[in-house]
């Protein structure tokens, strides 16, 4: 998926969140600005919004030596999540569809994106948790467990810390011993590592692997000869957030996507509104909702 101009502010606040968090100087926070404004006006638009991400966050690692500047976020927000779960699988098991709301309740985590929204607070996630059958939702749950069923390998690719907790009641209808999770393959905005996942208890789960890239989405050109691998012989490959539909809609294998509509050029893509609980089935480049 290309960057659109309206990308570009975005990437430009995101900017600033991330610089403030590294430091307080004023001086250094303008620095990172004009940095970052130059490559905006240097940019191809043709590469993904996660691209402009990673050159970002790469620099501030570079000039500042701090590897995980939302470390206290993603603690805090596994936290919570951990904090939530008895209620929620309470919730499953009083369910009529309990797999038809493990799915949208793993879409409700898709909330927690510290990328468009730094500011996220706690009341607002567990709000969104809690109302998450109000939600509008579009697409066909039933395919999706039937494809799971079918399947013999499930590849699960993960998006953001806090997220990641809610994402095993949804793994964990799915056969677990069919499943591989993969998570990022170094700190980048609040994406889940393989320290996210083990703080989830996914690693007693299922298999849980890094895709070997520091990327906020997945670039397959940049992730590890072990990610390829299960990415091309997964019967079934289920994507969550964003990043990951903005850089694997294009990708040469059916995938389903799972996420929050959070931000215009989204919704605008998947023909969706905003807040909207969303499975998108793609093909390549010819996708369509299941």
């Amino acid at each position: 998926m290309n960057t659109c101009l309206d990308c570009l502010p975005c990437i430009f606040r995101q900017t600033l969140d991330a610089a403030r968090r590294v430091s307080d100087d004023p001086a250094f926070h303008e620095r990172v600005a004009r940095q970052v404004a130059a490559w905006i006006h240097a940019a191809d638009l043709k590469e993904s919004p996660p691209v402009m991400a990673q050159r970002l966050h790469r620099y501030l690692k570079g000039v500042t030596g701090v590897e995980d500047p939302y470390a206290a976020a993603k603690a805090r927000d596994n936290a919570l999540a951990l904090s939530l779960l008895p209620e929620l699988r309470e919730r499953l098991a009083r369910s009529s569809e309990p797999f038809a709301l493990a799915v949208r309740l793993a879409i409700a985590g898709n909330l927690i994106d510290l990328g468009p929204k730094s500011d996220l607070t706690a009341d607002e996630v567990v709000g969104s948790i809690r109302r998450v059958e109000e939600a509008p939702f579009s697409g066909d749950v039933a395919a999706l467990q039937r494809r799971a069923e079918e399947a013999r390998s499930i590849l699960y690719l993960a998006d953001n810390a806090g997220e990641i907790v809610l994402d095993r009641l949804l793994i964990e209808t799915l056969h677990p011993e069919r499943v591989t999770v993969a998570v990022r393959g170094a700190p980048v905005i609040n994406d889940a590592t393989l320290a996210d996942a083990q703080t989830a208890g996914l690693h007693e789960l299922v298999k849980v692997i890094s895709n070997g890239a520091d990327v906020p989405g997945t670039i397959l050109g940049e992730c590890s000869t072990e990610f390829r691998e299960h990415f091309d012989r997964a019967d079934l490959v289920i994507s969550k957030g964003q990043g990951n539909f903005e850089t694997l809609s294009d990708a040469p294998r059916d995938i389903c996507f799972l996420f929050k509509v959070k931000c215009p050029v989204i919704a605008a893509r998947v023909g969706l509104t905003l807040g909207t609980q969303a499975m998108v089935w793609l093909q390549g480049e010819r996708g369509s909702k299941a």
